[in-house]
């Protein structure tokens, strides 16, 4: 837990899934607050679906590519571009169907990026128990995260759920890009 990669692939991790776990959880909520039927809101989440897990047939190569921190970044940014589609309006074509998408596309860059990085910062012989520590903060943060939405959309409203979205989501921006310095930094003093 003192290697920075550790730290900065959980804090990924655990943030790209509670806000994915967040928007998702309070989305056929809103959707049926819109008056739009129960049939519209399962088809939206069955698209979210598609977008969570269809972009692993190239995440891998991607991340291979471009390395793991721009991957994370990149679905950090995807998932702002959600956040942006969801407070421009309430259809269910135009908002909360490609909102939903670029969701999912957005939380399979973080985690699996994130995931990715964890496994190239820990030995062997730490994998176990890091690998418990990861697991445990991740779903720790993404029940609290689901738990919390239904009352934030309850209590403020659909604009401010996906307003309070970004900060997390700005957070992985930040410590992404500040670790990818911290890594720059220390590969120049080696050479």
């Amino acid at each position: 837990m003192r290697v920075p990669g550790v730290v900065v692939a959980i804090i990924g991790a655990a943030l790209g899934y509670a806000v994915m776990s967040f928007v998702m959880t309070a989305t056929p909520l809103a959707i049926l607050d819109c008056n739009y039927a129960f049939g519209d809101a399962a088809f939206i989440i069955q698209w979210h679906v598609v977008g969570m897990y269809a972009p692993g047939f190239v995440t891998g190569n991607l991340i291979r590519r471009f390395g793991t921190l721009a991957i994370i970044q990149v679905g950090a940014v995807i998932t702002l571009v959600c956040l942006v589609v969801g407070l421009s309006g309430i259809d269910l074509i135009t908002n909360f169907w490609p909102a939903l998408i670029l969701l999912g596309i957005g939380w399979n860059f973080m985690f699996v990026g994130a995931t990715s990085l964890l496994t190239e910062n820990y030995r062997p012989s730490e994998q176990a128990r890091i690998q418990a520590i990861n697991e445990f903060v991740v779903f720790g943060t993404v029940a609290v995260a689901s738990l919390s939405a239904g009352s934030i959309y309850a209590g403020a409203g659909w604009s401010v759920l996906l307003m309070s979205a970004a900060l997390p989501v700005g957070l992985v921006i930040l410590i992404v890009a500040t670790y990818g310095l911290y890594k720059r930094k220390a590969k120049q003093k080696v050479a």
